[in-house]
């Protein structure tokens, strides 16, 4: 029951962080197919930094500076998708959509050319931090607490108090619903569309490096993210873009995750005999049965994924 919860808590982390930075960009007016992309590149960011820096490091320190740096290369490669699609009008879900297959591939090609310059011998896509990934976790008894798990809850608050609390925040989301109205009182619609870019690729950057260390010290960049981000999305959009359903809808798809990582702990579940594959592919075929269900009360934001062209009215 401890693993369990253990691995609920981190997938639902990845999933709420990621979800979160969904959640803000979208309530600028833009769609974001490319999450899954861009936690592929904060995910080789911060591996590599942490590969970089050793042992030599204090805990403290290394936990900040790769997510730091996870969250700069987050920012960084969602503002491709800002350029493309707030700058120049270009169709989202396209530019999502290719984004994510650079990011693995990218991903894969740098790694694999960092591994063959320290070895010529090794051609693997696959960096290990068994010792740094150990500076994240503080062991309450059986428990493994990853400090992965504070960050989620801050972005929660950060979130919560910055899309309705803040006067900023609220502007953010007039643009995402009229962005023609918004504009007729003087708020740039660019400008806040670009903060939810760059916001989502910050959070999306840092669920990255959380789901490849949620349980394994090695990681292959081929591999993706297994999804998640699309999973992500699925939690946002059951979520109905509130910071609160979110974090809820994450616990949830957490422990559907978790199950496929302990079911062998479970004397009921092991002697089902249901195939390992059935149990890594519940999350999914849960966030297909309930999008299905619950997509004729979704209420996205309205002008969701419309380019903004300052003529138009």
């Amino acid at each position: 029951m401890t693993l369990l919860i253990q691995y609920t808590l981190i997938f639902a982390s990845v999933l709420l962080l990621v979800a979160l930075g969904g959640c803000v960009w979208e309530h600028s007016g833009v769609i974001n197919l490319g999450l899954e992309g861009i936690m592929v590149i904060g995910a080789v960011g911060g591996a590599l930094t942490m590969r970089a820096l050793g042992t030599s490091v204090p805990a403290a320190v290394m936990i900040i500076v790769v997510i730091v740096v996870a969250i700069f290369c987050g920012v960084l490669y969602s503002a491709l998708l800002g350029v493309a699609c707030i700058n120049f009008k270009a169709d989202q879900t396209i530019i999502g959509t290719a984004l994510n297959m650079l990011g693995v591939a990218g991903a894969t090609v740098l790694v694999k050319a960092i591994n063959t310059a320290a070895n010529p011998n090794d051609v693997s896509s696959e960096i290990q931090y068994v010792d740094q990934r150990a500076m994240f976790i503080k062991s309450i008894g059986k428990f493994e607490f990853n400090w992965f798990m504070v960050a989620a809850v801050i972005a929660l608050i950060i979130v919560h108090v910055f899309l309705y609390k803040t006067k900023y925040g609220l502007r953010l989301m007039a643009c995402g619903e009229h962005p023609q109205a918004a504009d007729s009182v003087g708020i740039s619609v660019y400008k806040m569309r670009w903060t939810g870019v760059l916001m989502s690729g910050a959070l999306g950057g840092l669920g990255g490096i959380c789901y490849i260390m949620a349980g394994v010290s090695l990681w292959k960049f081929e591999n993706g993210v297994a999804g998640f981000g699309f999973l992500s999305l699925a939690v946002m959009i059951f979520g109905q873009w509130k910071p609160q359903r979110i974090a809820l809808v994450a616990l949830l798809f957490g422990f559907f995750r978790a199950l496929s990582n302990v079911y062998v702990g479970f004397d009921f579940l092991y002697n089902l005999n249901i195939p390992a594959g059935i149990y890594n592919m519940m999350p999914y075929i849960v966030s297909l049965v309930v999008l299905a269900l619950s997509s004729k009360h979704s209420h996205a934001p309205k002008a969701e994924g419309i380019p903004y062209d300052k003529g138009q009215r």
